[in-house]
């Protein structure tokens, strides 16, 4: 019986055990360049199996917040070799989110100006972060965006493997697509964002085209043993729907069977919110998802994010349910959660109002277990 703790192989990332912290965006990292203060915030954590960085954009078009890191300025990759250095230090292993955020941006982040991009011309109902002409920063509504063109899909896989080997080149282990949580890929794949009516648009296989060809151009350019994705089939966030998650993902999931990924990152229910959500008029049966990737012969690490708690965690992986379990808040207020978890030590309470922005506070200044001895 497997369990926490145990150390685990899957595709090229070697974990020394199999709690991993999820993606976490922090903002903290100006003009979208990692500096020291990220180095010790990542190097605190690196006794986690599996870092997954912040969401980090794969080009200007693709960042969506103030102050996130990228991985297309040659400054940005200098600063991630300095945190990917610190983590293999201490153990650890780390791969990289790869993130566009599609619709999910503002006019002052994008490049002179422009609109932000998406499948069709729908605006979300949703907000992003952005610095103010005060200097303070603060939400917004994101701006409505225009619908990509034909001619630039293949452009947008090419960004995603072109960021992909920047991430290798610059010390990660290897790359998650950031397929979830109602950014770009996830506004192809769902047709609550997706009007298209050309080989993008209408049936499930054409929404799922960009996904499958992102999964493709990255694994093509670093191994499909160092790849992964996260999928999100219910999630609200960023006001992101589709009349028929199940038929959708299972479609996705026997697809990507194929490819010999490392890991298949799945958000159960609403992302921070209901493990249980489910989207109006729909349903989603989580075990039968992984049931069809399984009998289409997928091998990849099924790696379960939502609402983790260190008893939930350890039966998911004692069941057989989750390879892996992610732990995302717990992280940020624990920076020692895996020494916590195995000695049932108590956990520390986040701060809410230090999340986003700022500096030390909130960010690298959470006690750990051995600092209290």
């Amino acid at each position: 019986m497997p369990t926490l703790f145990d150390a685990v192989t899957f595709g090229d990332l070697k974990l020394k055990n199999r709690i991993v912290m999820a993606p976490l965006t922090r903002n903290r990292s100006p003009r979208a360049v990692p500096n020291d203060l990220n180095v010790v915030y990542y190097e605190q954590r690196a006794t986690a199996g599996l870092i997954v960085s912040e969401g980090t954009a794969v080009t200007q078009q693709g960042q969506g917040y103030a102050d996130v890191p990228g991985l297309y300025l040659p400054e940005a990759l200098e600063g991630w070799k300095k945190i990917t250095d610190a983590v293999h230090a201490r153990g650890g292993a780390i791969v990289a989110q790869l993130w566009h955020v599609g619709r999910i941006s503002h006019v002052s982040l994008q490049k002179d100006g422009a609109a932000p991009v998406a499948p069709s011309a729908v605006a979300a109902k949703s907000k992003t972060y952005i610095i103010n002409e005060d200097g303070s920063g603060g939400f917004a509504e994101t701006s409505e965006p225009r619908a990509l063109e034909l001619a630039e899909l293949p452009g947008i896989a090419d960004d995603f493997a072109k960021a992909a080997r920047a991430a290798v080149d610059a010390g990660f282990d290897g790359v998650e697509i950031h397929g979830a949580n109602g950014y770009l890929l996830d506004q192809f794949l769902k047709d609550g964002a997706n009007q298209r009516t050309d080989a993008y648009g209408g049936s499930i296989e054409n929404r799922a085209r960009l996904t499958l060809e992102v999964v493709d151009a990255v694994a093509k350019a670093i191994g499909a043993g160092r790849t992964g994705i996260r999928l999100s089939p219910t999630t609200p966030a960023n006001d992101i729907t589709d009349s028929n998650p199940q038929a959708l993902f299972d479609y996705v999931v026997e697809q990507l069977a194929t490819r010999g990924l490392a890991f298949i990152h799945v958000i159960e229910g609403a992302t921070g919110g209901p493990r249980d959500h489910q989207y109006a008029g729909a349903s989603f049966d989580y075990d039968a998802f992984k049931a069809t990737y399984v009998k289409a012969g997928g091998k990849a690490a099924w790696l379960l994010n939502n609402g983790y708690t260190a008893d939930t965690a350890k039966q998911a992986v004692e069941s057989g349910r989750a390879d892996l379990v992610s732990f995302g808040r717990p992280f940020i207020a624990n920076p020692d959660l895996v020494r916590r978890i195995k000695d049932d030590a108590a956990w520390n309470e986040i701060n809410p109002k230090t999340l986003y922005g700022g500096g030390a506070e909130g960010y690298t200044d959470y006690p750990t277990l051995e600092a209290a001895e």
